[in-house]
């Protein structure tokens, strides 16, 4: 079966945002390079431990003598963006992914395939499938996993007594009794 690859080797921007109220959100990955732009749909999970993972890539690369990658420790400013996602028009729902370091290139690679119900037996040969890659050098990378752990981490509050999130019209508190 043939696959579509959806490739960005040096987007212009690579970002996670939602779309939603707290609570009922939707999260996805919008990819952009020039004009071509794919936006993924993501679990919340997903995204943060996306953002924890390259942020532990990234850590260990600072660790190599002499830092031969230039990886920085905190978000370059230039490299911060805090827009809106551009208009979405979903090209699938995030299944597997994948993460890894091409050192030929000194960029984190991040891949994505669509979730799926079918046993892959059972598919089609003819059926096409996707996947995106994505090569983010490692300023755009740190500043990646940045806004996402902030867009995660602005999502509805944690109660202070059970430890499960507040609804904005109100919580039924499960403390345990004890």
């Amino acid at each position: 079966m043939p696959t579509r690859v959806h490739e960005f080797a040096w987007p212009d921007r690579v970002v996670v945002g939602t779309i939603g109220l707290p609570g009922a959100r939707t999260f996805y990955l919008q990819v952009r390079a020039g004009t071509q732009i794919v936006t993924i749909a993501l679990e919340k999970q997903q995204s943060a431990l996306l953002a924890e993972k390259v942020d532990e890539i990234l850590d260990q690369l600072i660790t190599i003598d002499g830092n031969p990658f230039s990886v920085p420790t905190g978000t370059p400013i230039e490299l911060v963006d805090n827009d809106q996602l551009e208009p979405v028009q979903e090209q699938f729902r995030t299944g597997a992914m994948s993460l890894g370091w091409d050192p030929t290139t000194a960029q984190v690679v991040v891949e994505a395939y669509p979730l799926t119900d079918a046993d892959p037996e059972d598919i089609d040969d003819a059926e096409e499938t996707e996947k995106l890659l994505v090569r983010m050098p490692v300023g755009t990378a740190r500043a990646f996993a940045k806004r996402t752990r902030e867009i995660v981490g602005a999502g509805r509050p944690m109660c202070p007594l059970c430890g499960y999130p507040m609804d904005a019209d109100g919580h039924t508190c499960t403390v345990p009794e004890g």
